[in-house]
């Protein structure tokens, strides 16, 4: 028990102390997106002595294909992330609870993919979208990140917990196995479809490599490929790359702050509780 008492407050002092190194570096980008330059190069400084939006106004008004960069990333990310919702769920139940053949062939191919790097797949994807013609366009992102191998089987270990009375009772009730899984099974799935929700959202938001690759027009690229043209259009400007990049971090903050309880309880969920 002493050793215990003793230990608590150590890993909390560790833990506020790692907060405060990952926190504070954040807060200073914050703060300087509200700063004019001089006070940013003229000496450090956590707080803006003289508050100002004009680094925001600047980015709207005189970057005239920001907005377009913004619903860009908005628009893959959403209709990918409401795509791999529906598909990884109902492939994650075929493979728990359906039995048709092929059934453990598919889930090792499942499990193969998970082993396979993104980097390898990147110019055989390249090479089937110029073919398809889907080079900067929305399909071009949204159609090759709509499944993911990952949540898949994570959907898959969720459902073969989940229990089998509750849709023996909805076949009673005359369900068929659609309306089982829409209507019972997938509404009390809601914590693990929002940890899923939350990751995949992050990782397409996030990515900068596949919209690199993909998107070549200026008015088609992502918010982290338009940053980086405009990061190295304004190299001496801080306060204006800070702001960018708080634009850019935000959403995915905000998302994060008011899930996060469903965050942490769908990492933590079984179908058996």
């Amino acid at each position: 028990m002493r050793r215990a008492k003793w230990n608590t407050p150590i890993v909390y002092i560790l833990l506020i102390g790692y907060s405060a190194v990952t926190v504070t570096p954040f807060l200073w980008a914050f703060f300087s997106s509200f700063k004019p330059l001089s006070e940013i190069v003229g000496g450090f400084s956590f707080f803006p002595n003289e508050w100002t939006l004009d680094n925001y106004r600047y980015i709207v008004e005189t970057q005239p294909l920001f907005l377009r960069w913004l619903l860009n990333s908005v628009v893959i990310a959403v209709s990918a992330t409401v795509l791999n919702l529906l598909f990884n769920s109902m492939a994650g139940y075929a493979l728990a609870r359906l039995s048709f053949p092929g059934k453990k062939a598919t889930f090792l191919i499942v499990l193969a993919v998970l082993m396979i790097p993104m980097q390898v797949t990147m110019i055989p994807n390249f090479l089937i979208l110029r073919e398809l013609g889907w080079l900067n366009s929305y399909q071009g992102m949204i159609v090759p990140a709509m499944v993911n191998a990952t949540f898949i089987f994570m959907m898959r270990q969720f459902f073969v917990n989940f229990p089998k009375e509750i849709e023996e009772a909805a076949a009673v009730d005359g369900l068929s196995r659609f309306g089982t899984f829409f209507r019972i099974v997938l509404p009390m799935a809601k914590p693990a479809l929002f940890a899923q929700a939350i990751f995949v959202f992050m990782a397409i938001w996030n990515d900068f490599m596949r919209p690199l690759i993909v998107m070549t027009e200026p008015s088609m690229m992502t918010l982290p490929v338009g940053l980086n043209a405009f990061q190295s259009d304004n190299v001496s400007f801080w306060n204006y790359v800070m702001s960018a990049s708080m634009i850019f971090t935000l959403p995915v903050l905000i998302l994060y702050i008011f899930f996060s309880r469903l965050f942490i309880d769908g990492l933590s969920f079984r179908g058996d509780k």
